[in-house]
């Protein structure tokens, strides 16, 4: 019923227990045990982790790896080096020397990424103590 000032709307019994009736009601929550414990590190069928010995600074770390393979980082100083020397004698105006340093520097670039290649498939083939 409405009338100038409010609406009042007429509600019958029957369609408070219609309404009560079809409301769904909210699953119980699992009773069971949780499938996983997320304080515990996650366990892992055939899986198992090769604690570390120690932990090794940046410069033994840098020691190792130069020694594994000494290759990379003697292609690293010599693209740095031909990128620095190509640079400055662009700066220079020498477009001759420019241009072979440039050249040097695309060598040294390949020659590093060679190297890492290498080192990888050493690694990989060589045995695991």
């Amino acid at each position: 019923m409405c009338n100038r000032k409010r609406c009042v709307k007429v509600v019958d019994a029957s369609m408070v227990a219609a309404s009560t009736q079809a409301a769904p009601q909210s699953p119980a929550p699992p009773s069971g045990p949780m499938p996983f414990d997320l304080s515990q590190p996650p366990v892992i069928e055939g899986f198992f982790p090769s604690p570390k010995s120690k932990d090794e600074t940046f410069k033994e770390k840098f020691i190792r790896k130069t020694k594994e393979n000494p290759f990379v980082p003697i292609g690293c100083l010599g693209t740095a080096g031909a990128l620095m020397y190509g640079l400055r004698a662009f700066h220079q105006g020498k477009t001759r020397q420019s241009q072979l340093l440039m050249r040097g520097r695309i060598f040294a670039q390949g020659f590093t990424v060679v190297a890492i290649i290498v080192g990888v498939f050493a690694t990989a083939v060589k045995p695991k103590p």
